[in-house]
């Protein structure tokens, strides 16, 4: 019930800060945001999947009462990562001047300046999170979604008041707009990193001690798996706003951005349900709790059928309540858009439940595999429809849905091979 009322705020104050953002730099603008944060999100890829494999070692180490293990597995990490992304920052610093922005972004050259600073506030926000947000990682590994999600919405609410002050005491700046962004988020992320390493997870707390490099090995055998799934993700997610900025314009990026929210919705919902079930399941194959894996698969199922009834009904509304959301005029959003908007959010929901199951008991050879050929496939896709074929910005949908075969084909049939037929072999690595 908690999950529910905190991603219910999230859902909120997201789709709060949406118009309020675009009133406050206006929708151009707030397209440029979205691609420039978009492009700095790729950096994501020098995390080589560390937290991911945290989650899993740490719910297993912490499953088997071994919580010297964890604290090391989590030192270990915490030392990695902030060599990695000191590393990155500072070479970041001193490339960002050569750069020309405003021409990656088509934008006006009088706009360099601005966006050059812009990056900077981004990307050191950008690179003090990835490390701190171990703690969400830890805590989701510990099956408690509802305090990492808590831990976001402070922060969105830190933003929205802030975007919220700006717009009734400054002009729209990008640069105002970065800081209101990327600040509340980070001090309410420093604040839990105090909060918990000092009280429920004192016993899990980095320390200098407990800092083992063998350890490493632990989480990048099981890391460098994750990350090339998620480079996989990042080509496949991150580049969707470059791409549109590319082909169209940043007001493309804009309309792209709110249909995803949207439908994002969701998925938002769905993920209140689904974000225990990695670690739970990791737990629940150690004791070969097959039944108990079978009962959440089937409940996700219905809450599938759920949502895709609630997402026809928000897509045979949808141009009305963007106008309610935006204002009259703000925003023209092609209906073609929102219908595979919603096409694409379902597709990734049924997946999503079976990807949680395999990546919970790090069952990721074959979605390593996918993942070498999915975002060759989303390139290759997305750019034949809208260079040859000439269809408009629903093309990135399109070639998500059409890319992204591990989740709706692959991953399935292997929970079957596993779980239905008790397969081992290359179903269960």
């Amino acid at each position: 019930m908690a999950s529910f009322v905190i991603r219910g705020c999230s859902i909120g104050v997201s789709l709060l800060l949406v118009p309020l953002t675009i009133d406050y730099v206006n929708p151009t603008r707030y397209g440029i945001w979205l691609t420039l944060s978009s492009i700095v999100g790729w950096f994501s890829f020098f995390d080589v999947g560390l937290t991911q494999g945290l989650r899993n070692k740490f719910a297993e180490a912490k499953a088997k009462g071994d919580d010297v293990t964890a604290q090391i597995y989590v030192s270990t990490t915490f030392a990695i990562l902030s060599a990695i992304f000191t590393c990155v920052w500072l070479v970041f610093i001193g490339v960002n001047r050569f750069v020309d922005w405003a021409a990656i972004l088509h934008v006006p050259a009088s706009m360099g300046t601005e966006l050059t600073m812009l990056t900077v506030i981004v990307f050191t926000y950008f690179c003090l999170q990835f490390v701190l947000r171990i703690i969400t990682t830890i805590i989701i590994a510990d099956q408690q979604p509802a305090k990492s999600s808590l831990i976001d919405v402070l922060g969105q609410v830190g933003s929205l008041l802030i975007v919220f002050l700006l717009v009734r005491l400054t002009q729209g700046s990008l640069i105002n707009l970065g800081v209101a962004l990327c600040m509340a988020p980070l001090l309410i992320l420093i604040g839990a990193n105090f909060y918990f390493f000092k009280g429920v997870y004192k016993r899990y707390r980095p320390s200098f001690s407990k800092i083992k490099l063998s350890y490493a090995k632990g989480l990048l055998n099981l890391g460098l798996v994750f990350f090339v799934i998620q480079v996989a993700g990042i080509i496949q997610y991150q580049s969707a706003n470059f791409i549109i900025a590319s082909n169209f314009s940043p007001l493309d990026v804009t309309s792209y951005n709110i249909v995803y929210r949207y439908f994002g919705i969701l998925s938002m919902v769905f993920a209140i349900f689904l974000n225990p079930f990695w670690s739970a399941s990791t737990e629940a194959y150690l004791k070969k709790d097959i039944q108990w894996i079978k009962n959440g698969i089937r409940k996700y199922n219905l809450l599938n059928i759920a949502l895709a009834a609630v997402g026809a009904v928000m897509l045979f509304y949808s141009e009305e309540i963007y106008t309610l959301w935006l204002g009259k005029d703000t925003v023209d959003i092609a209906f073609t858009l929102s219908v595979w908007g919603f096409i694409y959010f379902n597709m990734s929901m049924f997946g999503g439940k079976y990807v949680s199951f395999l990546n919970g008991i790090s069952a990721l050879r074959i979605q390593f595999l996918a993942s070498l050929a999915s975002p060759v496939l989303y390139v290759v896709i997305v750019l034949v429809l809208i260079k040859y074929y000439h269809v408009g910005v629903h093309a990135v949908f399109i070639a998500a849905i059409l890319a992204n075969l591990n989740a709706y084909l692959l991953a399935p049939w292997q929970y079957h091979q596993i779980i239905n037929r008790n397969k081992k072999g290359i179903w269960v690595r």
